[in-house]
C-alpha cells in the first residue's frame, strides 16, 4: 500500500501505557463485537470444555475481584449495558514502543483516516453526517463502554462508545498464526470493524439485534454471518475508493484482502482447531463467502450492492 506520507487521522486514542485495571465487567455487549460475538471462538480454539471453565473462571475472578457475576453475565447476554469497573486506569503516559510498533501505529492512523475520508463522503452523498468513530490502542487488555477487552479476542467495536478497538500485536498473530501477512490485509480488518460502525450508524445493528428476540440459536446465528459479511462488504467499499480515487493500493494488496478475508472463515478456523466443520455454528460466514462480499464490495464500491440480508 502506498500509505506513507499520508494524512493520518486525529482520532486515534493511544492507550498503550495505561493498565486497564479491574475484571468488573468482562462482558462486550452488542452487534459487530463482544463476548457474545466471539464466544463461538472459543469454542472454535478451546471446545465445549476449554469454554465452560474459561467462563467460571473468569466469573470467579470478577466475582472476588467485586465485579460480581451479574456484570459478568450481563455481558456475555450482549446487553449492551455499561458495566461497573473494579479499578482505575493508570494515568497516559509516554508510549514506549519499538520501531516497528510505531510504524504500525502510524499506518493504522492513515487506514482510518482513508475510511474517514470514503464515508464522510459517501454519507455526504445521501445527505447524511458521518460520526467518526475513534479508534483505541491497547495492549493486553483495555476497558471499554461495553466491559473489558482483552488482546486474545482480536479487534472488536463497542457500539456503546462507538470506537474500534486494537491491540497490535494481532497483526502479528494474523500473519504467523493465519498466513495472511501484507498491510493491505491488515487494513482490511481495521475498515471491517469500522464497517460495524458504519452499520450503528444506518441503523443496521439494532434492527438485527430486535430480528434475533425469539430466535433459536442457529437462526441468530444466521443473522449473525449476514451482519459480518455485510461488515466485509463495506470493508470493500473502502477498499474501492482507497484504490480508484487515492490510488493508495499496490499490485497484490487486493491478493493480501482476499487472503486475510478466507483465512479467517469460520470453516477454515473450525478445520484448523478441532478437524471438522459444523455449518449451523457459523457466526461470521465461511471463507467463500467472506471473499465474495469483500470482493463485492471492492468491485461495486456502493451501499446499494452490500444487502447481504
Amino acid at each position: 500500500m502506498r500509505w506513507k506520507g499520508r494524512r493520518q487521522s486525529s482520532n486515534i486514542e493511544d492507550r498503550r501505557s495505561s493498565s486497564a485495571g479491574g475484571l468488573g465487567g468482562l462482558g462486550r455487549g452488542g452487534s459487530g463485537g463482544g463476548l457474545l460475538r466471539l464466544l463461538p471462538l472459543a469454542f472454535r480454539f478451546l471446545g465445549v470444555k476449554g469454554t465452560i471453565v474459561a467462563v467460571l473462571a473468569l466469573g470467579a475472578y470478577s466475582y472476588f475481584s467485586g465485579g460480581g457475576l451479574g456484570s459478568l453475565l450481563g455481558g456475555l447476554a450482549g446487553t449492551g449495558v455499561q458495566t461497573t469497573q473494579t479499578g482505575q486506569s493508570a494515568p497516559q503516559g509516554r508510549v514506549e514502543q519499538t520501531a516497528q510498533e510505531q510504524e504500525l501505529a502510524e499506518f493504522v492512523a492513515v487506514v482510518l483516516a482513508d475510511t474517514e475520508q470514503t464515508w464522510n463522503g459517501l454519507f455526504a452523498a445521501q445527505g447524511k453526517s458521518y460520526k467518526e468513530p475513534h479508534l483505541v490502542l491497547y495492549r493486553g487488555a483495555v476497558n471499554s463502554a461495553c466491559g473489558l477487552g482483552q488482546a486474545a479476542m482480536g479487534p472488536f467495536y463497542c457500539p456503546g462508545d462507538q470506537k474500534v478497538y486494537l491491540d497490535l500485536g494481532f497483526f502479528d498473530d494474523l500473519k504467523r498464526r493465519h498466513d495472511a501477512p501484507g498491510d493491505f490485509a491488515q487494513a482490511y480488518v481495521i475498515a471491517h470493524e469500522v464497517g460495524h460502525h458504519v452499520q450503528t450508524l444506518l441503523g443496521i445493528s439494532s434492527r438485527v439485534q430486535k430480528a434475533k428476540r425469539g430466535l433459536g440459536e442457529e437462526q441468530q446465528n444466521q443473522l449473525s454471518v449476514k451482519q459480518e459479511l455485510q461488515a466485509d462488504c463495506f470493508a470493500g467499499i473502502w477498499g474501492h475508493h482507497a484504490n480508484h480515487s487515492r490510488q493508495l493500493l499496490e499490485r497484490g494488496d487486493i491478493e493480501e484482502g482476499l487472503n486475510a478475508a478466507s483465512a479467517i472463515g469460520d470453516d477454515r478456523l473450525q478445520k484448523q482447531s478441532r478437524g471438522y466443520v459444523t455449518p449451523e455454528s457459523f457466526t461470521h460466514g465461511s471463507s467463500t463467502q467472506r471473499v465474495r462480499w469483500f470482493k463485492v464490495g471492492l468491485e461495486k464500491g456502493t451501499l446499494s450492492a452490500c444487502n447481504t440480508f
